[in-house]
């Protein structure tokens, strides 16, 4: 894994945070830097999908796999932290794997992430399915080559192969979050980015104001107008 530091425990950014970094870095910084938040139908719907999913104290057993939901995850290398949906652990018939305790055998981690909606044409999704295998690797000491993305609109996965382009932009987006989360600088939006009208964040981050001008002379304008107009003399 080609990172320049090791992160220290209390430096490490949230993995989900690559998702919104890869559709949009200043929705990112409005969420993890400046701690705002506006959830509508989308984001209510995939939050109670999440909650559903995630259960630590909840393990099924079937043959030739082990399912653990909720798998809290970490990388001192990438500097990230967060939790897996789900990891199946695939029992190998051949091939190098990894011990489980109580278990014979040796076993495959493969991520399998939620998502309420259907299958998207950019790799936000994909980005973090990526982060959380890169995760596992360096926790578990193996190589994972695959995993899923479970879309609750179509109720099927989607196999995603973690190839070197896409772990390039994960070490690559994880390291601008840190650049700018350590500057603590919101991007000024882009209105030529078609993400814009679907965002969730539109109403907080209001990016149509933000391009015309700063906060402080919208405000003054918008003061001006409300003020009475004088009569002339």
């Amino acid at each position: 894994m080609s990172c320049f530091k090791i992160y220290q425990e209390d430096e490490l950014l949230a993995i989900s945070g690559l998702q919104h970094m890869a559709f949009c870095e200043r929705q990112w910084a409005l969420i993890h830097i400046e701690q705002l938040w506006d959830e509508n139908l989308r984001t209510a719907e995939g939050r109670l999908l999440h909650e559903r999913v995630h259960d630590s104290e909840y393990k099924t057993y079937k043959p030739g796999a082990v399912i653990v939901r909720g798998m809290p995850l970490q990388s001192f290398s990438l500097g990230l932290y967060g939790v897996a949906d789900l990891v199946e652990f695939l029992e190998l018939q051949r091939g190098a794997g990894i011990s489980l305790p109580d278990r014979a055998g040796l076993y495959l981690p493969r991520p399998v992430e939620y998502k309420r909606g259907k299958s998207k044409k950019g790799d936000y999704d994909r980005i973090q399915l990526c982060a959380q295998a890169m995760c596992l690797e360096e926790m578990l000491h193996c190589d994972i080559e695959e995993g899923d993305l479970y879309y609750g609109e179509t109720r099927r996965r989607e196999k995603v192969k973690l190839d070197t382009e896409l772990r390039g932009e994960v070490i690559r987006l994880s390291q601008h979050m840190h650049r700018l989360y350590g500057e603590e600088v919101t991007p000024k939006p882009d209105m030529k980015l078609s993400v814009c009208k679907s965002c969730s964040m539109i109403n907080v981050c209001m990016p149509r104001i933000r391009l015309k001008s700063s906060v402080r002379s919208y405000w003054n304008k918008a003061l001006e107008e409300l003020s009475p107009v004088e009569n002339e003399v």
